[in-house]
């Protein structure tokens, strides 16, 4: 596979762990010193540890989610690094609410080649918009 088919398979891989609430899976996405920052959506920013046990937390409550990952781009890349932009489309049941609500926007990863494969060292998501926010 290259290097980019490599870096998709991680990105669909983030997704199935954030959708399947395997938080083991979600931290073996990126390094350990990575820094991951949802705060335009969520005031979460942190290491992957720290994000993982907030979003535990978080979507214990959440009765299903749907990640959806696209428009995968490498916008600059060296043998052992690469800046990469993907699109989301996220719908999901938030507690509380009877109809789903739907965010949507990019993520912006500086991966990182390791021996363990392409890992993502920075996420910062750039939520656009959202459907049926929450209330309240």
């Amino acid at each position: 596979m290259s290097d980019v088919d490599d870096i998709t398979a991680l990105l669909y891989r983030y997704a199935r762990a954030v959708d399947t609430k395997n938080w083991e899976l979600y931290k073996s996405v990126f390094t350990e010193e990575a820094v991951i920052d949802y705060s335009s959506a969520t005031p979460i920013v942190g290491s992957p540890e720290e994000v993982a046990n907030m979003l535990r937390e978080g979507f214990a409550l959440i009765p299903w989610s749907v990640h959806y990952i696209s428009n995968v781009e490498v916008l600059e890349s060296t043998d052992d690094t690469a800046r990469v932009l993907d699109m989301f489309y996220n719908p999901m049941q938030l507690p509380g609410m009877s109809d789903p609500s739907t965010y949507c926007g990019y993520y912006h990863h500086e991966m990182v080649r390791t021996p363990d494969g392409w890992r993502s060292r920075s996420l910062r998501e750039d939520n656009l918009w959202l459907v049926n926010p929450p209330t309240g």
